[in-house]
């Protein structure tokens, strides 16, 4: 039985589009039960196409600027005629996913379309909130869960993982032109910012400043277990399971002497299977062990406009003003060519 909102053909492009594009989502899917599956795979489905769209084209603001236009016609119900975006909008039409959490993705987007650098940790914490706790939040919608606390903690997650791709990606994204790391860390640290995306060296500041990176993921991937026994039942181990692949990632990356320029770190197929068992080990806790007083930890500041936009009875401010802003400096780089990026 195909999940609300979406038809099997369309439901296969997206199946397809995960399986070569998100082996790790892909992985970890697997183990949802199908009525949360299917909807997650046409969400991440959008999701990695609007990523896609921003992080490998040669338009980036021109990319960014016609996936508002995308939205609107989601939200409107008269969808681009593609797989991805009639999945989209029948999950807006299906479980009516507020407005501002694709809207965030947007923003991140934007960002990362300008060239934005990131001067704290919090900045870089707001950064992925957007790109990757959006998701979480929409996930968590998908499985009718609008619970703040549970919310809260799907947030964690997702700026964990999120987090986690960046420390391993810092040689890539530099090769790319592309700096995340936050731009205090690099001038405590003595490192020149502009030098090291001119020449990406392995050098011991930048090895030091990823084991920094990959300590406050594992932080809130700690954090982000106290949520996992507030989602139903058969989507935990699923949860579980991405949480723990992801986390994976950072372990790789440690064996291999936080060396991300020369060499990018992976998990293997045995590796994942051995982390999808310790992931239902936790699952199975879940069942017997009282809440962990850490579910009721207050969002991250960077997180709460997510948890406040998703939570039943609760009226999210407007974040519109944010969002035109950063799309109207859009325009403006489209129409004058060569403006600097931040």
């Amino acid at each position: 039985m195909t999940a609300p909102g979406l038809s099997p053909a369309d439901l296969a492009h997206c199946r397809a589009a995960i399986r070569t594009g998100s082996h790790s989502f892909h992985a970890a899917s697997r183990l949802l039960p199908a009525e949360v599956r299917d909807p997650a795979l046409a969400l991440y489905a959008f999701c990695r196409l609007a990523d896609d769209e921003v992080d490998e084209g040669d338009g980036k603001a021109l990319a960014v600027l016609n996936l508002q236009a995308r939205l609107d016609l989601a939200y409107a119900g008269t969808p681009r005629d593609t797989p991805e975006d009639r999945a989209f909008a029948g999950l807006v039409a299906a479980y009516g996913l507020p407005r501002a959490l694709p809207e965030a993705l947007l923003e991140g987007l934007a960002w990362d379309a300008i060239g934005r650098r990131y001067a704290t940790l919090s900045d870089l914490r707001g950064y992925s909130a957007r790109v990757a706790s959006a998701v979480g939040v929409m996930m968590c919608v998908l499985m009718r869960v609008r619970d703040p606390d549970t919310l809260a903690r799907a947030c964690d997650l997702g700026v964990a993982m999120q987090l986690t791709n960046i420390a391993r990606d810092v040689g890539e994204d530099a090769r790319a032109g592309r700096l995340y790391l936050p731009t205090d860390w690099l001038g405590e640290a003595g490192v020149d910012a502009d030098a090291f995306l001119a020449d990406p060296r392995p050098a011991p500041e930048i090895r030091r400043l990823t084991r920094r990176l990959l300590a406050e993921a594992r932080r809130l991937y700690l954090r982000s277990e106290a949520g996992i026994g507030g989602l139903p039942r058969r989507a935990r181990l699923g949860i579980a399971a991405a949480r723990y692949i992801y986390a994976g990632i950072g372990t790789a990356l440690r064996a291999q002497g936080h060396d991300n320029i020369t060499t990018r770190a992976r998990t293997t197929k045995a590796r994942k299977l051995a982390l999808i068992g310790q992931a239902g080990a936790r699952t199975a806790a879940t069942f017997v062990l009282p809440t962990s007083p850490i579910l009721y930890a207050p969002p991250l500041p960077e997180v709460a406009f997510l948890v406040d936009a998703a939570a039943e009875g609760v009226r999210a401010p407007t974040r519109a003003t944010a969002l035109l802003e950063v799309l109207a400096d859009l325009r403006a780089r489209q129409e004058t060519p060569g403006v600097a990026a931040e």
